[in-house]
């Protein structure tokens, strides 16, 4: 059997580089995913869950903590996730709101390797403001888009798939929103299944490890 077109449910990251600045944005030969999303939304969590490594990625109880991007080399999976920094924290200046906006926004356009951004959004709460503009702004560059729901398993089966279908006309038409949860693991197996799909084109295979 062929082995090499079966995803992943463990990654195997390693943290390969950190981008504070624009001119420090690596050139990595992979294709990549990055990873969007508020600042307490659990960008953090999942990469950490989809490593199988508890402190991969530091999680803090003071949301935007991250103020870089992150870059996770799966060299096993053949791709790399890119973490970036969240939005929407307050309590930070509009100065580096402003700068951070200005590194990501420099990563998504001068990468030629980005081959979709998995949006992060908290399965707790309806459509948020942000994170509609957040959609929006990747549909409008063609951007293909993977919705995540993240933190399912503070909600009920009810409340799951009525946020589901909230996003789902929002959704890339070969992605469906994914349930997904950290803590759990719930949803890990579809996600590292969607991860493969969108990072290698119809008819590129991953590298065998």
């Amino acid at each position: 059997m062929d082995t090499t077109a079966q995803p992943r449910t463990e990654l195997d990251l390693e943290l390969v580089t950190t981008a504070y600045l624009s001119d420090q944005l690596p050139a990595i030969d992979a294709p990549q995913i990055a990873l969007a999303g508020r600042s307490n939304v659990g960008k953090s969590t999942l990469v950490n869950c989809l490593a199988g490594r508890k402190a991969l990625a530091k999680i803090s109880a003071t949301p935007g903590k991250t103020r870089s991007l992150n870059f996770y080399q799966s060299h096993a999976a053949g791709y790399c996730l890119v973490d970036l920094p969240g939005y929407g924290y307050a309590r930070c200046s509009m100065e580096e709101r402003a700068k951070w906006g200005k590194l990501i926004e420099a990563y998504l356009r001068k990468t030629d390797r980005l081959r979709a951004v998995a949006a992060l959004v908290d399965c707790r709460l309806p459509p948020q403001r942000l994170d509609v503009e957040l959609v929006d702004w990747l549909r409008s560059r063609r951007i293909p888009l993977i919705l995540v729901l993240t933190k399912s398993d503070k909600c009920s089966q009810r409340d799951r798939e009525s946020r589901k279908k909230e996003w789902r006309d929002l959704a890339h038409p070969a992605f469906p929103p994914v349930l997904f949860s950290g803590k759990t693991g719930l949803g890990r197996e579809a996600l590292c299944r969607i991860l493969a799909e969108a990072a290698f084109n119809p008819g590129e295979t991953p590298p065998v490890p």
